[in-house]
């Protein structure tokens, strides 16, 4: 099954402000008793977007003109604290399909790309320009471009970063390690009847 070759993302955008969002902000400890990550989208910051009885709050992915954004902006050590897996699936799940951010925890970024949702870093200011943006025009799209490194909105457009080793495997269609071993399954066959300690 050849993977997708991602080299841009193009979108509604939605800002999520604030520096350090853990992955217990992102996705709550109690909704992790999952058997699939099927699901766990609707609970996407679910402590920051209801109030302690569950009703909805002012939260900027519930606002109307947000609704259907697909990618998000936020600050500075985005997906920090616990490395749950949860955390990346729950926003992807939530329907995004792309974090742009000043940075973000390792662990976190790792398994936001095996997902195919690219991590993109840009300055503060840069992230403001587009917050404004977005603010301005939320139903406009945004592009983030991963083979040229920036992000256009309407008629401007900043520059971006991502580690090259995320970057070659999204833009190249090698971002699932699975996918790529069952790809792979024939040569592994092949190889296999070649060795005389694994003849049946």
């Amino acid at each position: 099954m050849a993977l997708e070759k991602i080299t841009s993302v193009t979108g509604r955008a939605v800002n999520v402000p604030g520096n350090d969002i853990d992955t217990d902000r992102i996705i709550p400890a109690r909704f992790m008793k999952c058997v699939t990550f099927d699901g766990l989208g609707e609970f996407v910051f679910f402590d920051v977007r209801h109030d302690p009885q569950g009703n909805k709050i002012d939260h900027p992915i519930d606002r109307p003109e947000h609704k259907g954004a697909t990618i998000l902006l936020s600050g500075a050590n985005f997906g920090c604290g616990s490395s749950r897996e949860h955390a990346p699936q729950a926003i992807s799940k939530a329907g995004f399909k792309a974090i742009i951010a000043e940075n973000f925890a390792e662990i976190f970024f790792g398994n936001s790309t095996t997902l195919g949702m690219p991590c993109v870093t840009a300055a503060r200011e840069d992230i403001a320009k587009i917050a404004a943006f977005v603010a301005a025009n939320p139903d406009k799209d945004i592009t983030i471009d991963l083979e040229k490194l920036e992000v256009r909105f309407g008629d401007a457009s900043v520059k971006i970063a991502q580690r090259d080793t995320a970057r070659d495997a999204l833009i190249n269609g090698r971002w699932d390690a699975i996918g790529e071993l069952i790809d792979g399954l024939p040569a592994v066959k092949e190889t296999a009847a070649k060795l005389p300690y694994m003849a049946a």
